[in-house]
Parts: C-alpha cells; structure tokens; sequence
C-alpha cells in the first residue's frame, strides 16, 4: 500500500509540471507579445533600407543602459533590463538585453557581444494643438505650437489600446481642448499621449 502511494504522489508531481511547462512554454506567459528572437548582425545594418545614419547613431553594446534606446530588427526599442555574462574562460562578455517597441509595444530580446557595433535610435517629441478629427478614416488635423504650421497626416493611434476613443470623446463630445504629443523615430511617427490645453 506504501508503495502504490508513493507511485501515485510521483504521477501527480510529473503531470503537475507538465501542465507547468505547458502553460508557458517560453516563461514569459504574462507577455503574450514576447518575441523570443535573437537579433543578428545582419538587423544592425542599414545599408539598403530606408533608416539611413540621421535615424541613429552608433553605439556599442556594452555601452547601452536600462532606460536607454536600442535599434532591433530596424525597429527603436527601449531598454527595460541589461545583463552581462561571460562565456568562458576567454570569452567575450555577452549583453542580454529585454526591450520593447517604442511604437506597438512589443517585445524583444537581444544577445549581443558587448563590443559588437549596435545603434541608438534618435528620437524626438513634438507637441501639437489638434484642431480636429476625421470621423470617417481617423486622420487629425495638428497644429504646431507657433502656430504656422498645420499637418494632416497622422491618424488617431491604434497602441496604446483605447486612447485614439479617449481622445475623440474629449475632444468631439467635451469639447476640450488637447495637445497631442507626437514620437518620431526611424522614419515613423505616431501620437503617444494627450493632455487638456489649460493655458487659456
């Protein structure tokens, strides 16, 4: 009877940490966006694609820093945890770095030599007034803070979730006032957040 009893708390410690490790295969199940990919060299040159040199600058990988901003994949990421780990005896030390798109949010992961050549993607914010909003495909109506200058080329923003809804009934249904600050970085632009217009 002891036996069978042992047997049986075995079984059900197995199919517990099976169930375990299918749940989350990869360990990230909270980040259903984790991309487990490993950037090559090959997504740190820009020879051939539209980002050219005054969308980034070089930087080593040893030299980026938690908070800081790095280039995966031709995409502009921001830095949520370095580490370094040596691979041997005389190996070079390697960085591991967890980032995300500035843009959509999702995740990246990226191992890198700490001497290998990477890029710092520049990134500017620029506040505008909105004037209005196109009902039917979204597009806003900006204006810059001078004054002189009005664009209508970008749309309400898909990411984060539930702000280009936030952002019309404020703006249609309240009447209010908004500024919209606005990203740009590697050829793309996007509204990221909004605040009410309170200077009046």
């Amino acid at each position: 009877g002891e036996r069978r009893g042992t047997e049986r708390a075995r079984h059900s410690a197995v199919s517990a940490q099976r169930r375990g490790s299918e749940a989350s295969p990869s360990g990230h199940a909270d980040h259903p966006h984790y991309i487990l990919k490993m950037a090559s060299e090959e997504d740190y040159d820009f020879a051939g694609t539209d980002a050219g040199s005054s969308d980034a600058t070089p930087i080593e990988a040893g030299q980026l820093r938690k908070g800081g901003y790095m280039v995966i994949k031709g995409r502009p990421c921001k830095i949520t945890e370095v580490s370094h780990s040596k691979t041997g005896k005389h190996g070079a030390a390697k960085c591991n770095f967890d980032t995300y798109d500035i843009f959509n949010n999702k995740k990246y992961l990226d191992m890198q030599p700490a001497s290998a050549p990477c890029f710092c993607p520049i990134i500017t914010r620029t506040e505008y007034t909105l004037v209005d909003i196109d009902a039917e495909d979204g597009f806003l109506t900006l204006m810059s803070e001078s004054g002189d200058e009005t664009r209508e080329d970008l749309k309400l923003p898909v990411y984060p979730e539930g702000m280009d809804d936030e952002i019309t009934t404020a703006f249609t249904d309240e009447g209010k006032q908004l500024i919209l600050t606005v990203l740009k970085s590697m050829g793309e632009e996007q509204v990221i957040s909004y605040k009410e217009d309170t200077s009046e």
